[in-house]
């Protein structure tokens, strides 16, 4: 593997891409509606992260900053094994960090093995096991399937989190994620 540069950037999602995102999110995730811990988001509004090699966006993370912590709402790698997810999930954590949060969390759902060994590999721990959060959240959202990935079905929400260890680091700069 090359120790070199990779080859695409990241950058926070334009104005005039917000379109592509609700199309987006309705393809890849059954709508913009992604419901966590009981909360739905409207992830086609969220602050947004993508990363771009050339004119493709090859990478996707929507946030959510309430107080003092920033909830990951999605993440994908539309490559995968290219170092993408892992540059994004960084670059969002500097930049909660920045902005005076102390912990950058998420929830994902009971099937997702691979997400676990993703998340758990870049320093985030399990903290919490919601018992039926996913089946309570298809009354909001029917659209979420009953079964999963590996055939497993789905019915809990676990939460995982990275608590920064020193404090959040603010800064006196308007500092964009792309830089954070």
């Amino acid at each position: 593997m090359s120790a070199g540069p990779p080859d695409f950037e990241l950058r926070v999602l334009a104005a005039d891409e917000r379109p592509w995102l609700a199309e987006h999110l309705r393809l890849a995730w059954g709508g913009s509606a992604i419901v966590s811990r009981g909360r739905v988001h409207d992830a086609a509004r969220l602050p947004a992260l993508v990363a771009v090699a050339g004119d493709e966006l090859v990478g996707l993370a929507t946030f959510h900053m309430p107080g003092r912590s920033c909830e990951l709402v999605t993440l994908e790698a539309f490559r995968r094994h290219a170092g993408i997810g892992s540059a994004i999930l960084k670059a969002i954590a500097r930049y909660a960090r920045r902005r005076g949060c102390d912990r950058l969390w998420l929830v994902t759902t009971n099937d997702n093995l691979d997400a676990l060994r993703f998340y758990q590999r870049r320093g985030l721990r399990l903290v919490a096991v919601h018992r039926g959060a996913v089946d309570e959240a298809r009354q909001v959202k029917p659209s979420i399937p009953l079964v999963g990935e590996h055939g497993i079905e789905i019915h809990d929400e676990l939460e995982l989190e990275m608590v920064f260890p020193d404090g959040p680091q603010r800064s006196g700069s308007t500092t964009n994620a792309t830089t954070a």
